[in-house]
């Protein structure tokens, strides 16, 4: 069975509002031995003016995680590291000599 991790790994934020900017994300997927992983950036106009602003110091990586993924096909980024895990398994071209 393969797991997902999904990790935020950086955040640029606005220095007048505090407004996250751009997010670094990583996902890794591990199914025993095998390992494939996918990193990303989202980029964001925040409102402080909003009513669902979080200042920068308040944010929590669940926070972060759910803008990730509403702005992510969560599904298909986890089925890309599925199939890398799938192809090492059961490569499909192998390198070395007959001798």
């Amino acid at each position: 069975m393969t797991t997902y991790t999904w990790t935020i790994a950086q955040l640029e934020r606005q220095t007048d509002t505090g407004g996250v900017i751009v997010c670094h994300w990583r996902v890794s997927a591990e199914d025993g031995e095998y390992t494939a992983s996918a990193y990303g950036s989202e980029g964001f106009t925040p409102d402080p003016d909003a009513p669902d602003f979080v200042p920068f110091d308040q944010l929590t990586e669940a926070d972060v995680l759910a803008w990730v993924h509403a702005s992510v096909d969560r599904d298909e980024t986890e089925a890309n590291l599925a199939k890398q895990i799938e192809d090492q398994k059961a490569p499909k071209t192998v390198s070395g000599t007959p001798w």
